[in-house]
């Protein structure tokens, strides 16, 4: 029995190995469009320091992470799993929540999404200003730091405003699928905005790219 019992730890240990040896590192997305490319909604120092040095934090610390809990799987020391699943979260989710926003985002942007996108919204909330303005109101109201979402919620077929805090990600968190993300970390915007949070949540209207939006609705139903 015993023998049975060593020989079944040593075939998972070496499928941990093999899945992680396999799994390739999380790496930072490549820009569509120049740092300064957003301007004058959102200044290029502001999306280099966000992109550059915030979002790879993310994922440099996400990376670290997961090594430190492919440790103690292959241990299988339960406490470390546990103690990892914050950083595993707000890492993660970081990673998860920026590699949305830079799509979200284009030089041409702005205006209002048009066909099946613009149907839906005015379906679940009237028009495209009642949406902008719920999402805006619960956006600039996140306390502390944090992202405002449009998500989709797959069960009920309907569009949803919802704010998650820190680096929570919005599907892990709440079953919403995301669409449209604004991030209200001060990182985002104080440079440029300084305290004036409002002023932010408006100007990034100009800049969202609509299309992507859409398309991300479409994936989301299939």
């Amino acid at each position: 029995m015993l023998s049975v019992i060593s020989n079944c730890a040593a075939s998972l240990s070496q499928a941990i190995n093999q899945v992680s040896a396999s799994r390739q590192k999380h790496t930072l997305p490549d820009l569509t469009y120049d740092y300064g490319a957003l301007e004058p909604h959102i200044c290029a120092e502001i999306m280099q320091l966000h992109h550059s040095k915030h979002h790879a934090t993310y994922v440099n610390n996400l990376n670290v992470t997961e090594e430190k809990y492919k440790e103690a799987l292959a241990k299988g020391d339960v406490t470390a799993q546990v103690a990892l699943q914050p950083a595993l979260k707000f890492n993660g989710g970081g990673h998860i929540n920026h590699t949305i926003f830079w799509t979200n985002l284009s030089p041409n942007g702005g205006g209002e999404p048009q066909g099946e996108l613009m149907e839906a919204i005015k379906r679940d909330f009237g028009s495209f200003q009642t949406m902008k303005e719920k999402m805006s109101a619960a956006t600039v109201a996140v306390q502390g730091s944090g992202w405002g979402w449009l998500g989709y919620d797959k069960d009920g077929g309907r569009l949803r405003i919802a704010a998650c805090a820190n680096q929570d990600p919005l599907q892990g968190t709440t079953g919403l699928i995301p669409l449209l993300g604004i991030d209200v970390w001060e990182h985002a915007y104080y440079l440029q905005y300084k305290n004036v949070r409002p002023d932010y949540v408006k100007a990034i209207w100009n800049a969202i790219n609509w299309d992507n939006v859409s398309e991300r609705l479409q994936a989301a139903k299939m």
